[in-house]
Parts: structure tokens; C-alpha cells; sequence
């Protein structure tokens, strides 16, 4: 019996946070090893499935490197990177196109789908849903041409606001169309905080290899809620530092962009979607304005 009481326990310790997020938009960007390995892909689409049926309203934007590099391999096309951005001619482009709109957001889809979610696969070329203009980076001190990589400059917030509000999880391919009708590849991680901008999200929640925000480096010593100044002064102090850098300040872009909160949890724990929506402590680092 008592362990069917600590099940009614954990259901009790999450109304309050169903309570909260019921009817607010919740953005995901899924990526890492959640994508790689089966057992965790399966854990994630199954916490994405539970929000939508408990009155949450999440919206997926997904990465696919990996799958990108492993397609570029078959047609022997080599990637070279830029500021961490791949650069993309036009038959990288094309690759990049038909692996992440014909692959991984198809299977991301279907994987919903079987789950029982009412999953919707698009692209920032659907109803112009991502439109951006050509980026290019500066590398020693001078703007480079990296081909077809794209600066997102608006959001069709309408069209994802309304199939989100309905019975539907948007599933959205990180490509962006021009003005000019061309197709651009862009960083996910980007395109997650500016629809989360765009549509005021609660959460920004972005899956990760690294357990969030440590303090002295310490693997132990995660720092569960944060604020933009801290991180500023973690940042200035060399406690944040190396990949962390921009992870974090990309965070806090979308915070002051209009998002309340944004989340950095390791995808590499089972169900870590629910663990830190729906307990007291979370698993990962919240940061906050």
C-alpha cells in the first residue's frame, strides 16, 4: 500500500505546477543525447504527450547536427564550421533541408504521435513561420559569407499560437525562408528563444548534456535557480565559463526578450522534462529576471 501512497504523493506534489502552466505556452528545445539514444527519445516524447493532456501547450523546436553530418558524409560533402555555426553552400543546404524537415521531424512526429499527442511537423517555411535575412558572423574583426545560414528577423506567432492553443504540439525544423523565397539553415538553440520570445512563453526549456549551472566548477554543486545578475557576476568571476558562456547568455536573451523562465536540465536523465516542471526541486538550473 505505502507505495501506492508515494505515487498519490507525487501526483499531489505536481498540482500546483499543473495548476500554474495550465494554458501557458511551454517551449522545448530538444536536442543532445535525448535525440541519440532510444530509451531517452522514448522518456522525452512521453513527458512532451503527458503536458499537452494535463493543459500545457508545448512547443518542440529540434536540432539534428549529427544527422546533418552523417547525410553530408554519404554524399561525401565535408562540413566546415564558423563561430560554431556549419557553413552552408547550397548543396549543404539541400542536405541539411532534407534530413532535418524529411527525417528528424517526421520522426519526431510519428514518435508523438504514437505516444497519443497530436503532433504537427513544420518548418519556418510553413506560413513563413521563421522568416530571417543572410547572417554573417564576424571573423577578425570582418563580416564572412557562410552561405546560407539565416538571422531570424520575425515569427509567425499567430500560426503556432493557434495550433498550440488547440489540440495540437508544433514540431519545428530550425529552417527559415528569406524575403527572396531561399531556404536558410539556423541554430536551434536560436530558434527555440525566439519563438519563446515571440509567443511570451512561461518556459523556455532547453535539453542538454551538462546537468545546469555549477558553482566553482564543482560537478556536485548545481545551482537550482539563478538570477540574470548572478550569472553575470559567475560569468565576470570565472565560475561560468567555457561552452557554459554562451549557453547562458543566450538564456538571458530570451528572458529579456519576454520569456519568464527559462530552464537548462540534462536530457540525459530519464524523464527529466517532468522532474523539473513538476517537482519542488527540479533537476536542472532555472533562471529567472
Amino acid at each position: 500500500m505505502q507505495k501506492y501512497i508515494n505515487k498519490a504523493n507525487i501526483l499531489i506534489e505536481a498540482l500546483p505546477y499543473i495548476q500554474k502552466l495550465s494554458g501557458k505556452t511551454v517551449v522545448i528545445k530538444y536536442g543532445g543525447n535525448a535525440m541519440i539514444s532510444e530509451s531517452l527519445r522514448e522518456k522525452v516524447m512521453e513527458d512532451i504527450t503527458l503536458l499537452k493532456y494535463v493543459g500545457v501547450n508545448p512547443i518542440v523546436v529540434h536540432g539534428g547536427g549529427p544527422d546533418i553530418t552523417e547525410a553530408l558524409g554519404v554524399y561525401n560533402v565535408k562540413s566546415e564550421f564558423v563561430n560554431g555555426l556549419r557553413v552552408t553552400d547550397s548543396r549543404t543546404m539541400s542536405v541539411a533541408q532534407m534530413v532535418l524537415e524529411g527525417k528528424t521531424n517526421k520522426a519526431i512526429v510519428s514518435s508523438l504521435n504514437v505516444k497519443g499527442g497530436n503532433a504537427i511537423g513544420l518548418c519556418g517555411i510553413d506560413g513563413r513561420l521563421i522568416q530571417c535575412e543572410k547572417y554573417m558572423p564576424r571573423v577578425d574583426g570582418k563580416p564572412a559569407d557562410i552561405g546560407f545560414v539565416g538571422k531570424i528577423t520575425g515569427i509567425n506567432a499567430h500560426a503556432l499560437q493557434m495550433l498550440a492553443n488547440d489540440q495540437y504540439i508544433p514540431v519545428v525544423a530550425p529552417i527559415g525562408i528569406g524575403a527572396d523565397g531561399e531556404s536558410y539553415n539556423i541554430n536551434a538553440d536560436t530558434v527555440a528563444g525566439a519563438i519563446a520570445a515571440a509567443l511570451k512563453a512561461e518556459k523556455l526549456m532547453l535539453l542538454t548534456d551538462v546537468e545546469g549551472v555549477k558553482r566553482n566548477g564543482d560537478s556536485k554543486d548545481i545551482i537550482y535557480e539563478i538570477s540574470q545578475k548572478e550569472i553575470f557576476k559567475m560569468i565576470d568571476n570565472g565560475e561560468i565559463n567555457g561552452g557554459m558562456i554562451p549557453k547562458t547568455l543566450s538564456c538571458i536573451e530570451a528572458i529579456d526578450a519576454g520569456v519568464k523562465r527559462v530552464h537548462i536540465i540534462d536530457g540525459r536523465i530519464p524523464h527529466c522534462l517532468l522532474l523539473e516542471i513538476f517537482t519542488d526541486t527540479g533537476i536542472g538550473t532555472m533562471i529567472t529576471a
